[in-house]
């Protein structure tokens, strides 16, 4: 009942009074952004949704182009800028996926989306993770988020699948909030990014 009826609507509804609430916010951050990047502030990527089926996310960027005005191959420690940092500490360029909500593709709450390229590697298991709606925020990110390994964040969603209540989300999102402004294991070890889950086909680092 709740997992199919209740959590949606209470999704929408979330969705739609935070857009309100953090639409100056939204605003700003997003003239920002396309003022210091001089480019489309929006950074929208593949990613697998509920039952797999492919969605776009959509965030704030965060990170300059992989390749240099002089030509030269960044990486990603290069490419975050410091308005993008910022904005990953205090989650604020995780704001446009309130639209992702509204479309009914993302959850307020779940197992966060992860690299399409992923798929093929995940054991059944694994897999789990994608028998609900992916969300903003999920049980790993509480519980450690990038100083997580990847076996301890599976294990997480596998949890969250399987005990998926209101009273699971109401926690995840009130810790959610703590964690914003403590601005807790957004990084993992040295690195701005978390280390990928398998290397990328195409070689290239991104968002």
């Amino acid at each position: 009942m709740y997992k199919n009826c209740v959590k949606p609507l209470l999704d929408f509804v979330c969705a739609i009074i935070l857009l309100v609430v953090l639409s100056p916010l939204l605003l700003v951050s997003l003239l920002i952004t396309a003022i210091y990047l001089r480019e489309n502030p929006f950074f929208v990527h593949p990613r697998p949704g509920l039952n797999e089926k492919i969605i776009k996310v959509i965030k704030l960027k965060t990170m300059r182009p992989e390749i240099s005005h002089t030509g030269r191959v960044l990486g990603n420690l290069e490419r975050i800028t410091p308005v993008g940092r910022f904005f990953r500490q205090t989650s604020i360029d995780e704001i446009p996926q309130l639209l992702n909500v509204l479309k009914g593709e993302l959850s307020m709450v779940g197992p966060r989306p992860l690299q399409v390229w992923y798929l093929p590697h995940y054991t059944a298991e694994q897999r789990i993770r994608h028998q609900v709606r992916p969300g903003i925020t999920g049980l790993a990110q509480v519980m450690g988020r990038n100083r997580l390994s990847w076996d301890e964040k599976f294990e997480f969603d596998r949890l969250y699948v399987e005990k998926i209540s209101f009273r699971t989300d109401f926690n995840i999102l009130f810790k959610t909030v703590i964690y914003i402004f403590k601005t807790r294991d957004v990084y993992s070890g040295d690195s701005d990014t978390m280390e990928a889950f398998v290397k990328n086909p195409l070689h290239k680092d991104i968002e």
